[in-house]
């Protein structure tokens, strides 16, 4: 084909009508601002029709459509038909709930489009990350010496925290051999309160389940720190190898926050890397009366945590940081010639940073950073810090107002944002009380009141509110209890 006929038809994915998509996107904009603005004059949640299911069933779009078409297919079948998250009466799980600024910083990001990961030098996302990563390490109380990594969530973060940890007290090249040649089995520890990602990680990293030991919780659902130095003397003296505890700052299922100082004193005495699972509770550390409640995480080895859950950025961003910054980067470090880069060391003259994939496992990441650098910019650290405290005393009024009521019972202790309770009648068998609180819970949520979840505490059903928004009010616990005792009366 001749050159001049190849330019003519060549094509691109610009529009065609820059300004028509000007106006659309305009529009969006709006739109979504309208959106946030007026959350609470709509329920929490709502099940999708089987209308708006079925347009997921069509055909693959052969052919272009108008994007006008395709935002309004958005406003009709997808947005009315979130998780609810970003509602003020959400508490169900521990999700968070975003805001405007993370929302345009999503925008820009997106429109950027760089690949975070290192490489062409001296860009500015990886500036960026960097600055988020020392703000983290100082509302931590963090060595500013430690390496960290932006993650899509706390599961990534726990698995990289954990697999340095692996590698480090190895005491071979395990990276060269492999698992199978360890002279010993490498076995971890953790309570069974922590999360799933844990387990998972374990799995993963190829110790298998049999690897990891699942110690008992105390009264408090903190782990017991005497049947865990048993355990590890037990593993011991059995050939295996001992390596981790995963110590968690604020559990999922209640918010218990193991005793960080005790672990930090086994490990060392006992050789061990410890790992601090925070995935929401760090954030306490910023709260002006409850820094107190994580005291002793700064001493972990690593520390994971979510920024999208009690720092209220949009999904998806968390954070792993790792005092051993040599020890980090060897277990990630690969650099094949197409990706070969120059000096290392941060600052050197004529270099750039150091390459972000050699602390992870992707070398493919968005840039995460930009939407904490203008969020912890517009609102700054001491509000922060308020919002949490906010979120920490309306679990205080809850569990209050659930003391107040006959009806209602506190099923653990309320250390951090987390709240657990159940509705309970004199003469009711556990078994029907648990099918009554299971009820109240889908009840909540299809009226259109709230959003609890459930878990299980100590072989009762319970629910489960998990306070990591923004938006709620105190007026907001008092529905709650309100309507679950409206329920769970005409139950």
């Amino acid at each position: 084909m001749p050159t001049e006929n190849l330019q003519k038809n060549e094509e691109t994915l610009d529009p065609q009508d820059w300004e028509a998509m000007r106006a659309l996107g305009h529009r969006m904009l709006d739109d979504m601002v309208d959106y946030l603005q007026s959350i609470d004059q709509r329920s929490p949640w709502q099940h999708m029709p089987d209308k708006s299911k079925s347009q997921f069933f069509k055909p693959l779009p052969v052919e272009p459509q108008p994007p006008q078409a395709i935002y309004e297919e958005f406003l009709e079948h997808i947005l009315p038909y979130p998780s609810g998250n970003i509602h003020p009466r959400f508490w169900g799980w521990v999700l968070g709930t975003g805001t405007l600024m993370g929302n345009y910083a999503e925008l820009l990001a997106a429109t950027m489009n760089v690949g975070a990961s290192g490489g062409l030098s001296h860009h500015s996302a990886n500036y960026v990350e960097y600055q988020v990563l020392d703000w983290f390490k100082q509302m931590l109380d963090y060595p500013a010496e430690a390496s960290g990594l932006l993650t899509s969530g706390c599961s990534a973060a726990n698995l990289t925290g954990l697999a340095a940890a692996r590698n480090t007290k190895a005491g071979y090249d395990l990276r060269d051999t492999g698992m199978d040649a360890a002279p010993h089995k490498m076995v971890m520890y953790t309570s069974e309160q922590a999360h799933s990602s844990v387990h998972k990680a374990v799995e993963l990293l190829g110790l298998g389940c049999d690897g990891l030991r699942v110690i008992p919780v105390n009264g408090d659902f903190q782990i017991d720190i005497k049947a865990l130095g048993e355990a590890v003397r037990r593993d011991r003296g059995s050939g295996l190898q001992p390596f981790c505890v995963v110590g968690a700052a604020g559990t999922t299922n209640t918010g218990a926050v193991d005793d960080m100082h005790a672990l930090a004193d086994l490990c060392k005495r006992e050789d061990l890397c410890l790992h601090a699972d925070g995935a929401f509770g760090a954030w306490a550390k910023i709260a002006p009366d409850s820094r107190w409640i994580v005291d002793g995480m700064e001493r972990a080895d690593s520390l994971a945590f979510d920024l999208h859950k009690w720092m209220y950025m949009p999904y998806e961003i968390a954070c792993v940081l790792v005092k051993n910054e040599e020890a980090h980067r060897e277990a990630f470090a690969y650099t094949p010639a197409y990706l070969a880069h120059g000096g290392e060391q941060r600052g050197m003259t004529g270099t750039d940073l150091p390459w972000l994939h050699d602390y992870g496992f992707q070398l493919s990441r968005g840039f995460r950073a930009l939407k904490a650098w203008m969020s912890l910019k517009e609102h700054g650290v001491e509000k922060y810090g308020r919002m949490v405290q906010k979120n920490i005393d309306q679990a205080r009024y809850l569990s209050q107002l659930v003391e107040e009521a006959d009806e209602l019972e506190l099923s653990a202790p309320v250390p951090l944002n987390v709240v657990c309770f159940r509705y309970v009648k004199p003469g009711v068998e556990n078994d029907e009380l648990d099918h009554l609180n299971k009820t109240i819970e889908i009840e909540l949520q299809e009226q259109g009141i709230a959003v609890v979840s459930g878990t299980v505490l100590k072989g009762k059903y319970v629910l489960h509110a998990a306070i990591t928004n923004h938006r709620s009010i105190q007026e907001d616990f008092e529905v709650l209890v309100n309507e679950v005792l409206r329920i769970g009366g005409s139950a």
